[in-house]
């Protein structure tokens, strides 16, 4: 039997069976971006149009991801530039944004 068609059983208990339409890809790709549009990630925060910090887990470990993203499709997608810090890490760049602000000023 092809690949392409799929088959659903019949309510009734008899043995035949009846084809079911299915969608295009263009139609399913329409649904998932429309959903990931609406659906805007709790963890994503903005940093500029595209650099976001993403609080996400990975293999068991909670992970602050900052990451350039580009447009593909019509979806934004994290690309290759970026960072991701475990917990500890994100703490110690908390520990030591006063000293990175007067670094600044000493600069500017």
């Amino acid at each position: 039997m092809p690949k392409s068609k799929e088959f659903l059983e019949s309510s009734d208990d008899s043995d035949t069976e009846k084809p079911v339409a299915k969608k295009s890809k263009k139609e399913g790709k329409k649904k998932s971006k429309e959903s990931s549009s609406k659906d805007e990630d709790p963890n994503r925060f903005e940093l500029s149009r595209t650099r976001f910090v993403n609080v996400r887990e990975f293999k068991g470990k909670v992970l602050i991801d900052i990451r350039e993203y580009y447009e593909a499709g019509g979806e934004m997608k994290p690309g290759k530039k970026g960072i991701s810090l475990s917990v500890d890490q994100w703490k110690k760049l908390k520990e030591v944004v006063d000293d990175v602000d007067d670094s600044i000023k000493e600069l500017q």
